[in-house]
């Protein structure tokens, strides 16, 4: 048992426990404590859980006030936002949209920016504000400029900012455009996640200047990137850790319904049959994920849970043409595959995941990611190695 652990649940507390992991470092512990999570926070809540994407029940401060306090100072995200604020209601929405992001990964990120006093810095999603009021204390509020897509997340962020002592550069817009009136900047940071980086925010970035952000692939599998940018007007650099952030507004993938990809007809619906020594059990590690989905564009995958523990894995493409099932039974050592359409794309995971296994395994580390005029590639080891796709 640590010392933290008889700690009550408090500031004090989650500086002991980030201290302990080495997300919060003694350049940014000052921040840490100038700016307090709970101003931030706003009362109504559902906290989420450490390590996961998975949110508990609705907790309303004035109903419950020391669990909310518990919950702003557990290392875990917090929902704050649902459906892009459409939905309101007492239990949960379709799809988490703002948030209060888990301290480790705040830490963890500024870290990976390398700010330093006096450097201009552009923070793409405001959401509750405390990673913008972290920054404003480390570089000062002047060389701040946040942008969120949300006007009433604007709103709400700009009012604690502000009671907090901070006044940073607070603009509502689509954070894909930058804000090119404030550029250049020293440092750009996101705090939604993107399937290619926007060109707006290299172009805004001096040379040598450095973006952070989340970067995944629509199939899964996602970590954050860090990216020198160049002279040329080129970036590159390298995966710094395993993320799950919500997406940039301006890149959601739609995805449509099984039932569509079905065409009215009940399954296997025209599918060609084959069996897999490849367990779906093998491909579902978010690091995995992300090898397969660099590899297998446009695609994404669903599992559909049976109460005896078994579970049917889909793959679906975006542009609704082709699909693929493979069935998991615990014990098993074949699978049933069915696949339909101009892709297959079960025979595409697997050529990917063959790929993963021959390098060794890889994790989030060993890859890097080039932005130039060609597009983006992700790399192994070295730029000189792109990842096949």
């Amino acid at each position: 048992m640590t010392v933290h652990d008889d700690m009550a649940a408090g500031p004090e507390r989650l500086a002991a426990v980030l201290m302990e992991k080495g997300t919060l470092t003694s350049d940014w512990l000052p921040s840490y404590e100038a700016v307090p999570r709970h101003l931030f926070v706003p009362g109504v809540i559902w906290p989420g859980r450490g390590g996961m994407n998975r949110q508990d029940e609705r907790v309303v401060r004035e109903k419950e006030p020391d669990t909310w306090w518990a919950a702003v100072y557990r290392d875990a995200p917090i929902t704050t936002q649902w459906d892009d604020g459409a939905y309101t209601g007492a239990g949960k929405g379709k799809v988490p949209s703002s948030s209060n992001s888990m301290p480790t990964m705040v830490f963890s990120m500024l870290d990976a920016l390398g700010v330093e006093k006096g450097h201009r810095v552009l923070e793409i999603g405001t959401g509750t504000g405390w990673n913008a009021a972290l920054l404003s204390h480390r570089v000062g509020a002047a060389n701040v400029v946040t942008v969120e897509v949300d006007e009433g997340s604007a709103r709400d962020a700009r009012r604690r900012l502000e009671a907090a002592g901070f006044e940073p550069v607070t603009v509502v817009g689509d954070g894909a455009e930058g804000c090119a009136g404030r550029a250049p900047y020293d440092r750009v940071i996101a705090t939604c996640s993107v399937g290619s980086v926007p060109r707006p925010w290299v172009a805004q970035t001096r040379s040598g200047g450095v973006i952070v952000a989340p970067w995944g692939p629509v199939y899964g599998g996602e970590a954050v990137v860090r990216l020198t940018v160049f002279g040329d007007g080129t970036a590159a650099g390298r995966f710094v850790g395993s993320s799950a952030f919500m997406r940039l507004r301006a890149q959601r993938v739609g995805r449509e319904h099984v039932r569509e990809y079905l065409g009215g007809h009940a399954w296997p619906a025209g599918g060609m049959r084959s069996t897999t020594s490849l367990s779906p059990e093998e491909v579902g590690d978010w690091h995995v994920m992300f090898a397969i989905g660099v590899q297998v564009p446009d695609a994404f995958p669903w599992t559909e849970p049976y109460a005896d523990g078994s579970y049917t894995l889909w793959l679906r493409d975006t542009a609704v043409t082709s699909w693929a099932t493979v069935d998991h039974v615990p014990g098993r050592r074949e699978f049933e595959v069915y696949q339909y359409g101009p892709r297959k794309l079960w025979d595409e995971v697997v050529v990917a995941y063959r790929w993963w296994e021959r390098q060794g395994r890889p994790g989030f580390e060993r890859f890097g990611l080039t932005v130039d005029g060609d597009g983006e590639r992700v790399w192994l080891d070295s730029p000189e190695r792109p990842v096949p796709g």
